[in-house]
């Protein structure tokens, strides 16, 4: 099926776009160490307007660069000085030579920021006030703006946007949602002020107000204005739907020509970039409440929408004009233009992991992909023709073996993929059985697809010898064979009640009611969700300071709230010395169990990349049989190696 709707050519004031698929504005931490458009941003965002998006926005440019940047670690975009626009204005050309329009969103951050970013400086915001960051992070408390301060700022987007509009951009997003600055002025969570910019709706609109005002001024009335509004930001005492849909009919009259529907402030912010637990469209509501609210502003509706066929369905809903498709297309770019020639199953899927993109960059490293290898490579990355075709045979079939297949049968080779098991998925298979992993299994989905369609030749259901691998003389081998579960070495680690979580989560064993889980990392967790939804009572043991160490901080707060609200008990800095029948022995305290699930030990298969090492011509070696990791490791050697070979 192809999504006609989707694709149909659209226009948002007086410009046109060849579809109504966007990218929208997703800080990446790509920018120069001088704050300005790198090559690789240039090379990110052509990608995506090469891939077919009928518009990038490209997000998080601050238009005050001392106090406004967020508090991203790195490197972030500024358009606060004249020198900048010959970068921007490269990253516009790049866009336009592929047939994609292109916008720029102009934000600044008031009190969702840190002192890192400021220099040390307190933050600003309407009031004073504090900030606790997904209702967990304190961050330092903003001082308010003085009025002189607030006209400087709305100088600053002014200014901003002519500098865009300078560089050939098509429009400008100004940023008032996901409780950036002018966010802060228009929530009453936020704005206590008593001037002219508070107490009423009228005064916390007047910044936006102003902005929109002293901004159409420098650019004329042709540039389209586009406004990131906050619809709702979920939390008491915040903006709600029936006070954005006043607002949104407040800014189109001052001339907005569409929406993007936002979500959040800092304190709910886990909702603007939802995970996988959470449903796809989850705000699509919003979308249709503001169409409805507004006469002709066009609305852009995105929040974890990763399929063409959900995407058609949001129009012809009259939930939005224009899709927001972003961490769709960072995994793949070519989801428009497979959509338009009825490839929906080569579609790479995103799987709402928010590993690669979300999680790098609040860690302080550049943003990539868990399932797309290439995200910030994209100049480096290319899949070329092999000069010699040769024989590949990868041994595992997890999602490592698969990507090295996939990548190497790309570049001509002739590849033979071997799995012992029946199937193929590895540990991403068993991964996607607890509750809300289900995106994985569209993952394996494309995997399978793939390898029909490049003639990749399956070997399934037989574990191959490093003689039984010699004796098909390949020109290259590469080792896939994962990890395995292992014993923990405490005594009665062997009694009768202990499992390993892999097999409770397969359905290979039952658990008694009573449950005790040995591990409380991301496994450890996912497992107890999964037993608490089958009525188990479950107790998670960890011997760190804290659960969920190695998860992604948005996920994790979802799981953990889960966690708490199903009755599941987590006890951290505790070590587990010994494991009886009646239970687990864990820091001087027995926990009485009728079963014991243990969800820490996987061991590298290292067995046959050992006995085969200097005896073929290539030899290398992926994912957890060089050490147990993520997803996205495996995934990227894979592709790595598939590329060397």
């Amino acid at each position: 099926m192809i999504p006609t709707r989707l694709l149909e050519p659209t226009t948002i004031g007086p410009m046109q776009l060849r579809n109504r698929i966007a990218m929208p504005p997703m800080t990446m931490a790509y920018a120069s160490e001088t704050d300005g458009v790198s090559e690789t941003d240039i090379a990110y965002f052509a990608e995506r307007a090469r891939g077919g998006a009928g518009l990038i926005l490209v997000g998080g440019v601050c238009v005050e660069g001392r106090l406004g940047k967020l508090l991203v670690p790195g490197p972030l975009h500024c358009l606060d000085r004249d020198e900048q626009i010959e970068g921007f204005s490269r990253l516009a050309e790049a866009v336009h030579a592929h047939g994609a329009r292109v916008a720029v969103q102009l934000y600044h951050a008031g009190r969702q920021t840190s002192l890192d970013k400021t220099g040390g400086e307190q933050p600003v915001s309407a009031s004073e006030t504090d900030t606790l960051f997904m209702g967990v992070l304190p961050m330092p408390r903003a001082r308010a703006l003085s009025v002189a301060e607030i006209e400087a700022i709305e100088d600053a987007f002014a200014e901003a946007a002519r500098r865009a509009k300078q560089a050939g951009f098509d429009a400008v997003l100004i940023d008032g949602g996901a409780g950036y600055l002018i966010a802060q002025f228009m929530s009453p969570f936020v704005n206590r002020r008593t001037d002219a910019y508070g107490g009423s709706l009228e005064g916390r609109m007047r910044f936006p107000l102003r902005i929109l005002e002293k901004t159409r001024a420098r650019v004329g009335s042709d540039f389209p204005l586009l406004f990131d509004l906050p619809a709702d930001e979920l939390i008491d005492g915040g903006i709600r739907p029936s006070e954005a849909c006043v607002m949104a009919r407040m800014l189109e009259e001052a001339g907005v020509s569409a929406f993007r529907i936002h979500v959040a402030l800092y304190e709910t912010y886990q909702y603007v970039v939802p995970p996988a637990c959470v449903p796809r469209a989850v705000h699509a509501g919003l979308g249709r409440q503001i169409k409805e609210a507004v006469r002709q502003a066009k609305v852009m509706v995105g929040h974890r929408v990763n399929d063409p066929l959900l995407a058609e369905r949001l129009i012809e809903d009259g939930c939005a004009d224009v899709v927001l498709m972003g961490r769709a297309l960072i995994a793949d770019p070519e989801l428009p233009k497979k959509a338009a020639e009825g490839r929906l199953d080569e579609i790479r899927p995103c799987i709402a992991c928010n590993i690669g993109c979300v999680g790098r960059i609040i860690l302080g490293s550049p943003a990539t992909c868990t399932v797309n290898p290439a995200v910030g490579k994209e100049k480096e990355f290319g899949i070329e023709p092999a000069p010699r075709r040769k024989k590949v045979m990868v041994v595992g079939g997890g999602v490592g073996g698969m990507e090295a297949a996939r990548t190497a049968a790309l570049r001509g080779h002739e590849v033979v993929l071997a799995e012992k098991q029946g199937r193929l998925g590895g540990w991403a298979a068993i991964g996607c059985l607890p509750p809300h992993k289900e995106e994985i299994r569209g993952l394996l989905r494309y995997y399978e697809a793939q390898l029909a369609k490049l003639g990749v030749r399956l070997e399934l259901g037989r574990e191959f010898s490093a003689q039984e691998v010699l004796d098909r003389k390949p020109d290259a081998v590469v080792i896939a064979t994962g990890s395995s579960a292992s014993p923990i070495d405490v005594p009665g680690a062997q009694r009768a009640h202990v499992v390993f979580a892999a097999d409770v989560l397969t359905g290979n064993v039952e658990t008694g009611d009573r449950v005790v889980i040995v591990g409380g990392g991301q496994t450890g967790l996912e497992t107890a969700e999964f037993l608490a939804e089958k009525g188990k009572r479950v107790t998670v043991v960890e011997m760190l300071p804290e659960v969920g160490a190695d998860m992604e901080l948005i996920t994790k707060l979802f799981l953990l709230g889960r966690l708490a609200r199903s009755g599941v008990v987590t006890l951290t800095n505790r070590k587990v010395d010994a494991i009886t029948e009646r239970g687990v022995q864990a820091g001087g305290e027995l926990l009485e169990a009728d079963s014991i699930v243990v969800a820490v030990g996987l061991k590298p298969e290292k067995g046959l990349a050992e006995a085969l090492e200097g005896r073929v011509p290539e030899l290398y070696r992926i994912g957890d049989c060089v050490k147990p990791r993520k997803l996205l490791d495996a995934i990227h050697e894979g592709a790595r190696a598939g590329r060397a070979i």
